[in-house]
């Protein structure tokens, strides 16, 4: 036998008895005897159990949260342009009307808001109809006269009108303005023309439809100042009657903090135009009516 066949024959059995030793220690720390061939292969059987059981269900090893690092987000800075871009501003009625010289209010100008009202909803037929001859205005107001003034030149026989005016219901001269406040300086102005005669309010602010409908059944009045919303209701409502109604006054150049005048602003306008459909335009075509622009 050679030396080497030797070695590993030597290699080999101290290697099956270390196995034998740590198998019997194993049994000792079990509490087996190892004589007992039984108990030794339960034990054996067990421990390939546990090893199986072991390698099937790996341990999960906890993950350390690692530490995480806040950071404040910082604003990146905007390089700020030299040159700014310039919003275009739209143009107010005030800035149009503060650059334009005033120019007082003719007969063509009230025929083409009316033109330019009816244009899109109406046929050619029924905007010729809304058209009004040169002589149902009154001569327009230069620009020159006081209120008063104004109504002396249009309405030189007054007196006797004023006299003769005996119907309820119903007023001689129908004075239409923007707004309550307004109606209140007409009135004022009109001092050294009206006389003695009876001048009725006729705006919301401050007093009820109802109360001014009793005022026009129980009394007689020559003269109604108001705004064109409130006396339209009263028509519609028939607590004011325009069959007796000569002269219909539009405050058609006096302009507002704003340099707006009345067919300036789209509510007055709007109620304006249904006023003169509703009945106006007719009694001017059949010349009971006159209009005048102040």
């Amino acid at each position: 036998m050679s030396f080497s066949a030797k070695t590993g024959s030597k290699g080999r059995g101290l290697q099956h008895r270390r196995t034998e030793k740590q198998s019997t220690i194993c049994l000792q720390q079990m509490n087996v005897d190892p004589s007992d061939d039984e108990a030794v292969w339960k034990a054996s059987n067990n421990r390939t159990t546990t090893h199986q059981d072991s390698d099937s269900k790996p341990a999960v090893a906890k993950k350390r949260k690692q530490p995480t690092e806040c950071f404040l987000s910082q604003p990146e800075e905007k390089q700020e342009s030299t040159v700014k871009a310039k919003r275009r501003k739209k143009k107010k009625i005030s800035d149009i009307l503060e650059k334009s010289a005033p120019k007082p209010g003719v007969p063509a100008d009230l025929q083409n808001l009316l033109s330019q009202h009816f244009g899109e909803n109406r046929s050619v037929i029924e905007i010729e109809e809304l058209k009004l001859s040169d002589s149902c205005f009154l001569p327009a107001n230069d620009l020159t006269h006081s209120f008063s003034s104004y109504l002396k030149e249009i309405c030189p026989k007054w007196a006797k009108l004023r006299k003769n005016h005996k119907e309820k219901k119903s007023v001689v001269m129908l004075v239409i303005c923007s707004s309550a406040l307004r109606s209140l300086e007409l009135i004022k102005s009109m001092t050294a023309f009206k006389g003695d005669c009876r001048v009725l309010k006729l705006f919301a602010k401050h007093i009820k439809i109802k109360e001014q409908m009793n005022m026009l059944e129980k009394g007689v009045f020559h003269i109604g100042v108001g705004t064109p919303g409130r006396v339209k209701a009263l028509v519609e409502q028939d607590g004011l009657c325009l069959n007796s109604t000569k002269y219909m006054i539009l405050d058609w150049n006096w302009r507002d903090q704003k340099l707006r005048r009345m067919m300036d602003i789209p509510e007055i306008k709007k109620e304006t135009i249904d006023l003169l459909e509703m009945s106006i335009i007719k009694l001017c075509r059949e010349g009971s009516v006159k209009l005048g622009l102040f």
